[in-house]
């Protein structure tokens, strides 16, 4: 099953930077735009399969995205700034297949060692 996230990508001067507004924390950088959709979509996947396998409830998809594209005095943009934004479809978490329950012992141990930390 897969999910149309919005994702935003920033021309930072000498590469890409991407993100992904509706999954906060998960980021990527490209040289080419061609290889920031590559990493921001295998950064979105891990971090979301990284949130399903500790529980936590994956973020559903906004239809819109707010920017605010004001100039900032601290942190002026490059020359060519500009910023894209477009969906990017996501594989979304699988759940892991539970693993067998031991029922009972097949073989015993023969001989036990006992090592002592040197």
């Amino acid at each position: 099953m897969t999910r149309q996230y919005p994702v935003v990508y920033e021309w930072a001067g000498k590469n890409f930077s991407g993100y992904a507004p509706d999954v906060p924390g998960c980021i990527a950088t490209g040289k080419t735009l061609d290889l920031m959709r590559s990493m921001l979509k295998g950064a979105l996947e891990s971090h979301l399969q990284w949130m399903h396998n500790e529980g936590e409830s994956i973020p559903d998809a906004s239809d819109e995205v707010t920017l605010d594209l004001e100039p900032d005095a601290e942190f002026p943009h490059p020359r060519g700034y500009y910023v894209i934004v477009e969906r990017l479809s996501i594989t979304m978490p699988k759940s892991k297949a539970a693993k067998p329950k031991l029922t009972k012992i097949k073989t015993a141990a023969t001989k036990r060692r006992t090592l002592q930390a040197a």
